[in-house]
């Protein structure tokens, strides 16, 4: 029985798969749904869990290198939401990108995709493994 980390099984089978510079995303409640790659899906209710909850958990048993976020996002939160990010992600670089033309392009690409009740406006994140 695992006594400590994360404990959702579908996530922690994802988080297996994924190897060097492979992708996953962790998305809103409003991201789209991507047919073609293996989405979990934890929302329960608005905020439950969070984008920067789950980003949380995952950085504390696995290594990334880069992060994505769109561009939109810093015009539409605060400064100190910006900075709770940058807190979590620590030494990992944060880039910020076009969401239309950038970012959701790097989605199919990803290994799969953790759907979470985060009401935080363009507050997804695509991480890429080290």
């Amino acid at each position: 029985m695992i006594r400590t980390g994360i404990l959702n099984p579908a996530i922690l089978s994802l988080l297996a798969r994924v190897r060097h510079t492979n992708t996953i995303v962790i998305a809103d409640r409003g991201f789209p749904f991507w047919p073609m790659i293996e989405t979990v899906d934890i929302s329960l209710v608005d905020n439950v869990p969070t984008v920067r909850q789950v980003l949380q958990a995952m950085l504390a048993n696995h290594q990334y290198g880069k992060a994505f976020m769109a561009e939109e996002f810093l015009a539409h939160n605060p400064e100190s939401t910006l900075q709770s990010y940058h807190d979590i992600l620590g030494k990992v670089p944060l880039g910020f990108e076009p969401h239309e033309a950038v970012f959701k392009k790097r989605v199919p690409h990803a290994i799969g995709l953790i759907r979470t009740g985060d009401c935080t406006p363009y507050g997804n994140i695509i991480l890429e493994s080290a």
